[in-house]
């Protein structure tokens, strides 16, 4: 499988720049998911986007996917900003969403990418048959803006009712979107409803990953082997699936870690794995 790396592990402390990219694949990353927060990476800045997108270009490697912004400001939400919600039921929020995520996905006008990764709802959200509605319809706009840029839609499991794996299935069901695929996250999934049931019931609309680990007691992007997931059944799984994905570690930074030399440790676990 091929090695990836989110840009997460600098997110929340860095601006992206080129010397960070080099360590990620200086740590064995053919390809990058940059993690789309204003304060890391500014998609509104020409100027920012043009210095990554020279990277890309003079390094040859893979920008695979971009993750939708989940924040419309530079501090996470810190100054008390609402998420970004695709499922928000005012439409007026909706609106505000999908402008934003539109920012984003224009991204791919000078530095081409395959995969946008997109939340459906926000942590710990709650599901009825409004926020369905308003999630399809959302979708169904994004997916107008994404086609003609070349990308991708792919739904993630993350920890709330409207992205349990059955719900995602009826949720693209629902709005017939054949082509729209999922982003297979096993840290959320083996805090419920497990990896193995997550997998099985998500593996035909699987597209990408996001891999980091837990203790099934909160979301904490532990390098794995921190935690307590079952690698091996993990990676078993993942060879399985129609489309195999690549790996992608999407972890979140602890101060001093040597980044490179821990990615490429767990590269070699995983793979020794399967």
């Amino acid at each position: 499988m091929r090695r990836a790396m989110s840009t997460l592990i600098y997110a929340r402390s860095e601006r992206l720049h080129p010397g960070l990219l080099d360590q990620l694949v200086s740590g064995g990353a053919e390809a990058i998911e940059i993690f789309a927060a204003r304060g890391h990476f500014n998609y509104t800045d020409r100027q920012h986007v043009r210095e990554i997108a020279n990277w890309f270009r003079s390094t040859g490697v893979t920008f695979h996917s971009l993750h939708s912004p989940m924040y419309s400001d530079d501090e996470w939400g810190r100054d008390g900003m609402p998420p970004v919600n695709i499922a928000a039921m005012e439409k007026r929020d909706r609106i505000a969403a999908m402008d934003e995520i539109k920012r984003a996905l224009e991204v791919a006008e000078q530095m081409p990418f395959r995969f946008l990764v997109q939340h459906v709802g926000v942590r710990d959200e709650a599901t009825d048959e409004h926020k369905v509605e308003a999630a399809v319809t959302s979708l169904e706009h994004l997916h107008a803006f994404a086609k003609p840029l070349g990308v991708e839609l792919l739904v993630e499991n993350i920890p709330n009712e409207l992205s349990t794996p059955e719900n995602l299935i009826e949720l693209l069901h629902a709005g017939r979107f054949a082509d729209i695929g999922v982003c297979f996250d096993v840290g959320h999934a083996h805090l419920a409803p497990g990896v193995k049931h997550a997998f099985e019931v998500l593996k035909d609309r699987i597209r990408s990953t996001h891999v980091h680990d837990n203790n099934q007691d909160h979301d904490s992007h532990l390098w794995p082997g921190e935690g307590s997931i079952d690698w091996k059944e993990f990676i078993a799984l993942l060879r399985s699936a129609p489309h195999v994905p690549p790996l992608l570690l999407e972890i979140e930074q602890v101060a001093g870690e040597k980044i490179s030399a821990r990615m490429a440790a767990t590269f070699g676990k995983l793979e020794s794995a399967e």
